[in-house]
């Protein structure tokens, strides 16, 4: 499996583009208990096999796997309700943000750097969230599941949030935290480094990215050190 890799393997950027939920927000430990909760009460036993499937999956990736898994009578509609509706009551007061998150944003927003969201997620979601943990304002953009035809792990996220930032993607870097996430980016053209979350990279998953690193803050380290001079040229 491959490991952090020194900067000097990471090519000049112009932009960077990120996940949202696991990368940016610390939110899948919240939803995986959501998940779990909901299963139950719906009268379905959730694994944890079944739950990994699902992180970085699109809506309707999740209903294909939970039909794959439970049968086609399972409820999806009903549990995609719930879910959502439990997520909303538990981020009300605060959405947690993974570590580094907010002093990596800060630099680059200072640096002049633009920066996007490409996220799974639906729009209300993802401007709800966002809003909630105070970055909507970090962001030029924010690519949601209403903004594509092809979620990922297609690269029309990410294609369509470099095209927003008039940036070309070979010149963006990319954060992801799934695998459905780093395929898309890397299928897109785009640095990618996994940050990972709740599912480690395989050996397939680390070959497609520049880097897997430990935490954000980890990231701001190594990558945004000594690209002064591309910043000045955007």
């Amino acid at each position: 499996m491959k490991h952090d890799l020194p900067k000097a393997n990471l090519k000049p950027f112009s932009a960077v583009i990120f996940d949202m939920d696991g990368t940016i927000l610390d939110t899948e430990l919240v939803f995986k208990s959501i998940v779990y909760d909901v299963a139950a009460e719906l009268g379905y036993e959730m694994t944890d096999s079944v739950h990994l499937s699902m992180v970085g999956s699109s809506h309707e990736t999740t209903n294909k796997l939970l039909m794959e898994a439970y049968g086609s009578s399972f409820p999806y509609s009903l549990f995609d309700e719930k879910c959502r509706v439990s997520m909303h009551e538990q981020m009300l007061d605060a959405v947690p943000v993974k570590t580094g998150a907010r002093e990596m944003l800060a630099e680059l927003k200072a640096r002049d750097i633009p920066t996007a969201i490409a996220t799974s997620s639906r729009s209300h979601h993802a401007m709800s969230h966002l809003g909630s943990a105070g970055l909507l304002d970090m962001f030029r953009t924010i690519v949601t599941r209403d903004d594509v035809v092809h979620p990922k792990p297609h690269p029309e996220p990410y294609l369509t949030a470099a095209r927003r930032l008039g940036v070309d993607p070979a010149a963006c870097l990319a954060l992801e935290d799934s695998h459905s996430g780093v395929r898309a980016a890397h299928a897109a053209g785009m640095q990618t480094i996994m940050v990972p979350d709740l599912v480690r990279p395989t050996d397939e998953i680390a070959a497609l990215c520049v880097a897997v690193m430990e935490s954000l803050s980890h990231v701001h380290r190594v990558a945004l050190p000594g690209i002064e001079a591309i910043a000045t040229r955007l």
